[in-house]
This record gives structure tokens, sequence and C-alpha cells, in this order.
């Protein structure tokens, strides 16, 4: 489907990614369009599904969320249900940014803010060990954020 992208749509879309509140006249100015053309491309971007969300990325230690842990996790048990019950519930988990699936020594890597070591230590006795199927967690605390959400190179 990507082969359906012209150098216009990239470029509309490397524009929205940077600043996805930009008014559509100085996208199109930018992309070298009309304003009405570019109006129609940009819908055509977000109907197709090319850009799932448009949000303020927001600072995490002005909001006193600036512990930043990577946790890895291993289930008891690798059976559809198991991964099913463990991804619901990760989902309706506020502290969870992310949550992925892995090949590798663990079978999930989820990524949590918390406002510091003490509110890390009640989440992880209160709500992660009790995640459905969980054997085994093994936490990393990120010291230093080198790259974060970076755009993607399209």
């Amino acid at each position: 489907m990507t082969q359906d992208l012209d150098r216009t749509d990239r470029q509309l879309l490397r524009l929205l990614q940077k600043d996805g509140r930009t008014p559509n006249a100085e996208l199109a100015e930018k992309a070298h369009i009309s304003p009405a053309t570019c109006h129609r491309r940009v819908q055509r971007l977000l109907g197709g599904g090319y850009v799932r969300d448009i949000r303020a990325q927001l600072d995490p230690a002005k909001l006193e969320l600036a512990t930043l842990a990577i946790v890895g996790v291993v289930l008891d048990r690798s059976t559809p249900d198991s991964f099913a019950a463990f991804e619901q519930a990760a989902r309706d988990m506020p502290a969870v940014l992310d949550c992925y699936l892995v090949a590798g020594d663990f079978d999930y890597f989820i990524k949590i803010r918390v406002r510091d070591m003490a509110d890390f230590n009640r989440l992880h006795a209160a709500r992660l060990i009790a995640l459905p199927g969980v054997r085994q967690t093994r936490t990393f605390f990120v010291m230093k954020e080198v790259v974060d959400n970076r755009a993607l190179d399209i």
C-alpha cells in the first residue's frame, strides 16, 4: 500500500509527524501544493490509516512522571488465552505506556512511567505481579532517554 504514496504524500506525512497542528494553508505551502489539494490528500491519508493519531507530546518531568521503567515479563503459559488475558490487563493499566509481545527470553516488554521509585514499588506490588499469568518480571530503570519517540523515516 505504501507504493500508493507519492513524494507529496510522504512530504505531508513528514510535516504532520513533525507538528500535527500545522494549519492546512501552511502544510500546502511547505508541500508546494494548493490548500484544496492539500486538504484532500491529508483526508485521504487519514482515511487510509497512514496517520493513527494526532496528539500533544507531554513533558513527563513537568507532570511528575519522570521515572521510566521497562519491565520484561515472562508468563507461566504460552497459550492464546494467557496472552489475551495479559494483554487486556496491560491495556487496562494507565501506567503502561507501551506493551510489546517479543521473541526471546521474555514474552512481553512493557514501558511504564511513574513519579519515583516508591511509586514504582507500589505499582509493582499491587498491580504488576498480579497481572494474569505472570511468572516472572525483570525491571530495567531508564537512566537517560537517548532517543524517544523518533519520527518514522519515510
